[in-house]
């Protein structure tokens, strides 16, 4: 047991009280926070496997019961069974040797590995050839945990056989490098479908640490260390104080709180914000990493909360329609894994290679499957197939993310992000396209609710949109037009007509309507909304609909009826207007003329100047073109690098970071201590 009388004392405190309510610096070192993380786990119940290595690299007995149920999770296949793959391979790789670990155990982690189903094409030696399991091997996330596994597992047990697949480990190295190259290239390039997941960056982290610390492929070490800094820049560079409030490529609940956050502990451990949470698997896998450190600029990025003014657009992610630049086909089974990172399930140009991924896999009885079965024999005639994606597009591509431009803007006082113009008038899943945060709870967005469900499926009342909004940012305002689609669709058969905001009142110091716009303040950030409909207001706290897991946010929803709405959000502060009645007076008497049946609006922005901006054509700026599209890979105070990325480089406050893809170089002028 390492320093535990020591650490008890003074760290565990520093692990939970380690930031104020929003996020404020709490000036440790890394290796106090990475002790005071451990001791914190040390020092509460059991999670999972996760919580148990810690146990184990500090000299404590784990509970092996959480580490069975992980391994019954993987036995069973069930989904998410993958995230248990990196905590279970380091527990062999590092721990194996403990005394503290029983024969047992070890063998069952074992036989698990092997007997594990690492890819839907493993299906010829299973004793039943039939695909039931329910795992999802295909979105950004799952690809990479389950192909880091796979090659981590193989390495380990070059000469056993792999019953799913019938493959050696060896074998199995020779299968996944190339998926784990592709994937690691990819996200290089072009950075994240699942773009600035407060979710699944979580997911992403554990495999390509465990792939730093144990591949014994220098290639995929450096690559995958590379890549870890792009995650963390892009973390540092769309965060407010900890609470990672940007636009979302997949997000759930998570966004109406920063401490709700998935990525919440890692933000802790890399940077000293937010808040540790025990069993956390990035946060995890990094604090007990010998193999990655955090470059120094991108901590300095991270922290640097007083510039007065930050700007960053950034482009992510690729376009069907430009498959061939990237090395995809769309005829080939091997790409269709690759086009499912997008959840490109039935776009025009790739169904008719998802049917035949549906053959091949027998996914045709996957619980997320299941439902195009009753269209099977549509489905398996190309251009029927084709011609139903292209007339449906605008509802069955809903949980697709292509290339999307995101702007942020951050002041020390608020922030406002936006995926900017992306997709107006599709359905939508699990993304966000825009959120204001002035605090580690404190945050505002609006969606188009698909149905009155608070749990379950995707997209639902908070989760994802009906029908996506056109919505730009220019600065510290956003404007949202929504056009509620009202054909009958095939995934979503009909829409809510009405729109909605999430503004909680409890998390703010102040909010109240005052002259038809809503207004807000946390400490010196001030937050206005307007909507088109003139009789909206915050429904009661205890509304029959809304979610009892949300009743920490007191009245939170303002609903605004109509099939077509208008919501315009501005920012300010203290540093800019003086006082709060001094911003709401600027607001109120600014000029605005919206007409939400033709979805137009001119708005005269106190800050921004003349704000024009209608469904189709550019939103305009005191007469000039705002421009939406063609970001960069990143551009921002810290960086400049085209697009798709090649050397990406970042430099601020001394310390630099120089990454060149082709040359798999990573230049560190220093690592955090």
């Amino acid at each position: 047991m390492r320093h535990l009388a020591f650490w008890a004392f003074v760290l565990l405190a520093t692990a939970w009280i380690g930031c104020s309510e929003d996020g404020e610096p709490s000036a440790t070192t890394y290796v106090e926070r990475q002790r005071a993380f451990f001791e914190a786990t040390i020092q509460s119940p059991s999670q999972n496997t996760y919580s148990e290595i810690i146990r184990l690299a500090n000299e404590v007995a784990p509970d092996e019961s959480k580490i069975r149920e992980d391994l019954a999770r993987m036995n069973d296949r069930l989904d998410t069974a993958d995230f248990k793959l990196p905590g279970l391979l380091r527990l062999l790789y590092a721990y194996s040797g403990s005394s503290l670990l029983s024969a047992e155990l070890l063998e069952e982690i074992k036989q698990s590995i092997l007997a594990f189903k690492y890819w839907p094409e493993e299906l010829e030696t299973e004793p039943d050839p039939v695909d039931t399991d329910s795992m999802v091997y295909w979105t950004e996330n799952h690809f990479i945990l389950f192909a880091s596994g796979a090659y981590l597992a193989g390495q380990l047990y070059p000469d056993e056989v792999f019953s799913a697949s019938g493959e050696t480990g060896a074998q199995k190295m020779q299968t996944f490098r190339p998926r784990i190259m592709r994937w690691l290239t990819l996200r290089y390039e072009a950075g994240f479908s699942e773009w600035l997941s407060n979710v699944y960056y979580d997911e992403d982290i554990p495999g390509l640490v465990a792939l730093v610390d144990f591949a014994e492929d220098e290639e995929i070490v450096e690559l995958s260390k590379m890549v870890l800094d792009l995650i963390f820049a892009d973390m540092a560079s769309n965060h407010f104080r900890g609470n990672f409030g940007s636009t979302h490529g997949r997000t759930y609940d998570d966004k109406m709180s920063g401490t709700r956050d998935n990525t919440g502990p890692t933000f802790k451990l890399l940077f000293d914000l937010n808040e540790f949470r025990p069993g956390n698997m990035s946060s995890t896998m990094l604090a007990l990493s010998d193999g990655y450190r955090l470059p120094k600029v991108i901590y300095d990025m991270a922290r640097d909360f007083d510039r007065e003014e930050y700007e960053n657009r950034q482009r992510m992610s690729i376009e069907i329609e430009e498959a061939e630049r990237w090395g995809l086909d769309t005829s080939l089974l091997e790409d269709g894994m690759t086009f499912l990172t997008l959840e490109a399930y039935t776009h025009p140009l790739t169904i008719n290679l998802f049917v035949d991924m549906l053959n091949a896999y027998k996914w045709w009885e996957h619980d997320d499957f299941a439902p195009f079965k009753p269209f099977r024999e549509i489905l398996e005639d190309d251009a029927l197939a084709a011609g139903l994606a292209a007339a449906f597009e605008w509802d069955i591509t809903r949980n697709m993310r292509p290339e999307v431009n995101i702007y942020t803007y951050r002041t020390p006082s608020y922030m406002l992000s936006t995926a900017q113009d992306w997709r107006k008038g599709f359905g939508g899943d699990q993304q966000s396209n825009w959120q204001a945060t002035l605090g580690m709870e404190a945050a505002a967005f609006t969606t188009h609710p698909t149905n009155y469900e608070m749990d379950g499926p995707t997209p639902r009342y908070w989760v994802g949109y009906g029908t996506m909004p056109r919505a730009i940012q220019v600065k510290n305002v956003v404007i949202s037009l929504y056009d509620v689609e009202t054909a009958v669709g095939l995934y979503v058969e009909s829409q809510l007509l009405f729109t909605h905001a999430f503004l909680s009142k409890a998390k703010f110091d102040e909010a109240y309507k005052e002259d038809g716009w809503f207004f807000a303040r946390k400490g010196d950030g001030y937050l206005a909304l307007w909507t088109s409909d003139p009789d909206a207001d915050w429904s009661p706290a205890d509304a029959s609909w809304l979610n009892p897991e949300h009743a920490e946010f007191g009245e939170y929803e303002i609903i605004a009826d109509g099939e077509k709405t208008i919501w315009i959000c501005e920012l300010g502060s203290a540093s800019e207007y003086g006082s709060f009645d001094a911003f709401k007076a600027a607001i109120t008497s600014a000029a605005l003329a919206a007409d939400a049946s033709a979805l137009t609006v001119d708005y005269e922005s106190p800050s921004q100047g003349r704000l024009v901006m209608g469904w189709d054509g550019p939103l305009t700026q005191n007469g000039a073109e705002v421009v939406v599209d063609g970001f960069p890979r990143y551009e921002n105070p810290y960086a400049s690098a085209e697009f798709p990325g090649s050397v990406i480089s970042f430099e601020h406050a001394g310390e630099s970071l120089r990454l060149d893809l082709e040359a798999r170089a990573r230049q560190v002028s220093s690592f955090i201590d």
